[in-house]
């Protein structure tokens, strides 16, 4: 058995919202999982965790993003193996989402709202990190 972790990286992707300028956070729905949780994936071969970051970001929601404070690194087991996932905040720049196999639907909601929707409660705990690294940095 391999118990090499699969190394992952993402973003809890935030703006601002168009209305009102309250923090608003994006999570992505996964048909193959049925689930509701920040955009993720694995790391390609040679490729810096940020940059996974910030790709998978672009493929699952169709934004840009700007990373921000490095936040927890999630460690569970998929399929059957540990997986080790490195979260950054990231601000939403341009884009548009188009829907896809990996990715059916965003969300653009309320920091706690996308805690109650969120699937994993290691996912809603990132929120809270979200919120608390936006809170010291300005």
């Amino acid at each position: 058995m391999n118990e090499t972790p699969v190394p992952a990286a993402g973003c809890v992707l935030w703006r601002r919202s168009p209305v009102d300028g309250d923090v608003e956070v994006c999570l992505v729905h996964r048909p193959k999982y049925d689930d509701w949780s920040h955009p993720k994936g694995k790391l390609k071969r040679g490729e810096d965790a940020d940059m996974a970051a910030l790709r998978e970001v672009a493929e699952e929601t169709g934004y840009t993003a700007t990373l921000g404070t490095e936040l927890s690194t999630a460690h569970y087991y998929a399929n059957g193996r540990p997986k080790t996932v490195r979260y950054w905040s990231g601000e939403a720049g341009e884009g548009h989402f188009t829907p896809n196999h990996e990715v059916d639907r965003i969300l653009w909601l309320r920091p706690a709202e996308a805690r109650r929707r969120l699937t994993q409660p290691r996912d809603a705990e990132l929120v809270d990190e979200l919120l608390a690294s936006l809170h010291n940095t300005q």
